[in-house]
């Protein structure tokens, strides 16, 4: 799959960037300028590629947690970058490109957007999520999200460090904004997903029209990012959890499934 465009406004464009067998790396693109800040470049091939053929230039890397499919490709990009490329991510150190260490309650500008900054624990014990609202800006009311692998569509992130109890509050957080909310996970786990949440809620008639539409989508080789909030609160069994016993009782069937 080739690099695409998933959302624009005004001067302000988001495209994905696949990598690997799924992930999806995110650039925010300034058109005018050509400023592009990418979010967890774990290729730099890829987005390298990207740079290139539209005449983009790197601006910034915003980096959710340390997995190397999220930052495997910042070194080689920092190599052909300006000398004080900002690289923003956890305070925990784990990631040693990073040089604008930020945390819960912080915002970052991308490029005259604001980012703020939500520490969302469970995949990682330092996991972050940036959330751009576009009406801080200008006179839309979209927001793009960028989970990492926190929230997927149809799903959520394994719990390789943290608790339950973790993950089902960091969802909850997410959860907070409007239902046109522009989520733009990490990778293309959707099908896979809803596979799960058919045969775990066979009688959800929800659950099973988004599976049908993204079988479709998937067919026609296109990607199911970004989903929406209002997608996710119909079809995903992970943010509709009540509580954390709920919640790890699903993961944990996920996980066996």
């Amino acid at each position: 799959m080739e690099s695409f465009k998933s959302s624009q406004v005004s001067n302000w464009s988001v495209y994905g960037i696949p990598a690997f067998q799924d992930n999806y790396l995110w650039a925010i693109v300034h058109e005018p300028s050509k400023a592009c800040m990418v979010v967890d470049p774990g290729c730099s091939r890829s987005v390298q590629d990207f740079l290139d053929s539209r005449g983009y230039h790197l601006s910034g890397i915003l980096v959710t947690h340390h997995h190397m499919d999220h930052i495997g490709g910042i070194d080689a990009l920092l190599s052909k970058a300006a000398k004080d490329l900002p690289v923003y991510g956890p305070a925990s150190g784990r990631v040693a490109q990073v040089n604008r260490p930020v945390r819960e309650g912080n915002a970052v500008d991308v490029h005259c957007l604001t980012a703020r900054v939500f520490e969302v624990p469970g995949h990682t014990v330092d996991h972050l999520a940036y959330v751009i609202e576009l009406k801080d800006t200008m006179n839309s009311e979209e927001v793009w999200m960028f989970p990492g692998d926190t929230l997927f569509s149809g799903g959520c992130g394994r719990l390789f460090e943290g608790s339950a109890e973790q993950m089902f509050e960091s969802l909850q957080k997410l959860n907070q904004f409007p239902a046109n909310t522009r989520v733009f996970c990490a990778h293309e786990y959707t099908e896979s997903n809803l596979r799960f949440a058919r045969a775990y809620s066979p009688d959800s008639k929800n659950i099973e029209a988004r599976e049908i539409e993204v079988r479709r989508i998937r067919e026609a080789g296109l990607s199911t990012i970004p989903t929406t909030l209002g997608v996710e609160r119909l079809s995903n069994l992970f943010i509709n959890a009540t509580n954390p016993i709920e919640f790890k009782q699903i993961r944990t069937a996920k996980d066996n499934f």
